[in-house]
């Protein structure tokens, strides 16, 4: 007799209903919605999937076997060279002093640029009515793009001539007209990469640190006022502390942000595909684009590449130990 029939046997004497113990059960097989629904996922995904891996995994990887091969001209693969690419790179010192003015300009451009973001996000987040009109005033720049923005900046703002913009702003104050993109003694041109990179990213970061004030408890605010703290003391207990996590991140978005100029100095100072050559300032994206584009140099230029992008790299880490960017706030 087997223990099914035994249980059911026990079960009708006792009164109860008969409960039949079932098997392991058996793995469930995909039918045919499930299918369905695979095709049409690789469908869809399959596309987006191909062309990420060749238009960008392939391409790095063969950029990366171009520094190391000697590729004048050509974009084959064939006369290896090793390191040499990377040695003559660094040995240059074009290459050298465009490190040295990147890494002047984001010095410069970093802390100006945030604060007067975190400026205007202190401003518009004090507003109560309008706010959203005033936000997005000031992040429409954002929208346009840098190469329309230094055309702008170049031939209607600081042209040089008298009739320019700032010329004829300077002349109301009895100054005379100024060639703004060539005058290095004082280098002047600065005044204008510095303004053209505020007015198109000011907007954006001020978006970002306005989301992290208002993500602060207004509860906080009321129990440091029941407490007396008000104006520059509220700011430097409450509100910058409880900021940390938006400021770092936004610190690091311009970091990166600042290390990749390439439109404005190119557009600003290029008069042809090979004309930034005696641009007052160069920097290291400008410098590849020439050496590659302007000298067929690919394996040169693609060596570079790789150099800028470990520098980014490492400037990165080193930002995120220094400030303990994805460990939690306090």
């Amino acid at each position: 007799m087997s223990a099914t029939s035994d249980t059911i046997r026990r079960s009708r004497r006792a009164g109860r209903p008969a409960v039949v113990p079932r098997g392991p059960a058996r793995p469930r097989r995909p039918g045919r919605a499930d299918r369905r629904a695979w095709g049409a996922f690789a469908l869809l995904v399959g596309p987006m999937l191909i062309g990420l891996g060749i238009f960008k995994y392939v391409a790095i990887g063969w950029s990366f076997l171009l520094s190391l091969s000697d590729a004048h001209g050509t974009i084959a693969l064939g006369h290896w060279v090793g390191l040499d690419n990377y040695r003559q790179l660094l040995a240059d010192p074009a290459f050298r002093s465009s490190l040295v003015q990147i890494v002047l300009f984001t010095l410069a451009i970093v802390p100006v640029t945030f604060a007067v973001s975190l400026g205007l996000a202190l401003l518009v987040h004090r507003v109560r009515r309008g706010r959203a009109v005033v936000r997005t005033a000031f992040l429409i720049p954002t929208a346009v793009s840098y190469v329309a923005a230094s055309l702008l900046w170049k031939m209607c703002l600081f042209n040089g001539l008298p009739a320019g913009v700032a010329n004829t702003v300077g002349g109301w104050f009895g100054t005379a007209a100024v060639p703004w993109l060539q005058t290095t003694d004082p280098p002047l041109y600065w005044i204008v990469l510095v303004s053209l990179r505020l007015w198109l990213q000011v907007g954006f970061y001020m978006v970002l640190l306005l989301a992290g004030l208002q993500a602060i408890p207004r509860d906080v605010y009321e129990a440091a006022a029941l407490d007396g703290a008000t104006g520059w003391r509220l700011l430097r207990r409450i509100t910058l502390p409880l900021l940390r996590n938006t400021s770092v991140a936004v610190l690091m978005l311009q970091f990166i942000a600042a290390f990749q100029a390439f439109d404005e100095f190119y557009n600003l100072f290029n008069s042809g595909l090979s004309g930034t050559g005696t641009a007052p300032v160069q920097t290291p994206l400008v410098y590849l684009y020439n050496t590659a584009m302007g000298a067929q140099n690919y394996g040169l230029g693609s060596a570079g590449a790789f150099v800028l992008t470990a520098l980014i790299v490492g400037v990165t880490l080193v930002q995120g130990r220094m400030t303990g960017f994805g460990k939690g706030g306090e």
